[in-house]
């Protein structure tokens, strides 16, 4: 077989693989699975795990009610979730595909040109990544939805998320090439997988937030990200990779950080805030008056050595 035939069949291959997946779409990746919102969630995991195979799903929960985005790893037994720090979502050369002809794809780069895709539907020995918001006690007590933001994105290509749509027109999600933050939603109690796209092997992180109310009228945000490992490279050297939002020097103030049970994310800054201010104040306004003390003491004190030497004088 020629090399233009074997481009030709891999061509044909990742369109098929993109565009076969179309029918099932609505059924398949957006329907809870079966039992999943009674199902009893487990602790928190501890200690790293690459995860190159199998079910995965990004979501929010109340970790013993600390609202939390984490990683919920279904190629254990029973399920765990775990740390988004924690966990490399590897995603092997096995999911390497070439960019289809089709003119719907070009947002993924030229015909031919390689790309790494961890499907929309699941298949065996790629990684099968998706998001949720299932966990019983975030399913029970989130008003509608929840709000999924995309703040920053660090790696040496590009990454896109994207559905494939009802017609097989992709919907893209999530563009790192585009302006950032960008922003989806999640229905609350719903399970949805996408088409996670990169154009580069290496390791990527995706500084994400996930925020929502609650039926009480609570705020509840948390910042995290997410480590991929693209190509051959050994995917253990994303766990000392640092994002963007992992360089700050102090934490992002959200439901992680402050009273889960009687503070709402954003009011606990503002109140700081206008401590602040209100310290700063009273500072200058002591040294102000300080000053002024300082001043009147010290003319009196001018005018009397001038009496003094005057009176030497004579």
């Amino acid at each position: 077989m020629n090399t233009t035939t074997m481009r030709t069949g891999a061509r044909a291959s990742a369109l098929a693989l993109l565009v076969a997946w179309t029918p099932a779409l609505s059924a398949a990746a957006e329907s809870p699975a079966p039992g999943a919102e009674a199902e009893a969630m487990p602790d928190t995991g501890t200690g790293r795990a690459v995860i190159a195979d199998g079910h995965v799903d990004i979501g929010p929960r109340f970790d013993h009610g600390r609202w939390t985005v984490q990683i919920r790893d279904d190629t254990t037994k029973p399920a765990t979730w775990r740390e988004t720090a924690d966990v490399v979502l590897h995603v092997k050369d096995t999911a390497k595909i070439e960019v289809p002809e089709s003119k719907e794809f070009g947002f993924l780069g030229a015909p031919g040109d390689p790309v790494w895709l961890l499907p929309q539907v699941q298949q065996a020995g790629v990684l099968w990544p998706g998001w949720n918001s299932q966990e019983p006690e975030v399913a029970a007590s989130v008003d509608r939805e929840v709000n999924w933001r995309l703040t920053s994105v660090k790696g040496p290509g590009d990454f896109v998320l994207f559905l494939n749509g009802s017609f097989g027109t992709p919907k893209i999600l999530f563009d790192g090439r585009k302006e950032l933050p960008q922003e989806t939603g999640i229905e609350v109690n719903s399970h949805v997988h996408g088409n996670w796209a990169f154009t580069e092997p290496g390791t990527y992180l995706l500084d994400v937030r996930m925020s929502a109310k609650t039926k009480d009228g609570k705020s509840h945000r948390s910042e995290r990200t997410l480590r991929f490992s693209v190509g051959p490279q050994d995917p253990r050297r994303a766990f000392v990779a640092k994002s963007p939002a992992e360089k700050r020097t102090t934490p992002p103030i959200d439901a992680d950080t402050a009273e889960p049970s009687d503070t709402n994310g954003p009011a606990a800054p503002l109140w700081w805030g206008a401590g602040v201010a209100a310290a700063v104040v009273a500072v200058a306004a002591t040294l102000t008056w300080r000053r002024g003390r300082n001043r009147g003491r010290t003319a009196p004190s001018r005018a009397e050595n001038a009496a003094r030497e005057e009176g030497e004088g004579q």
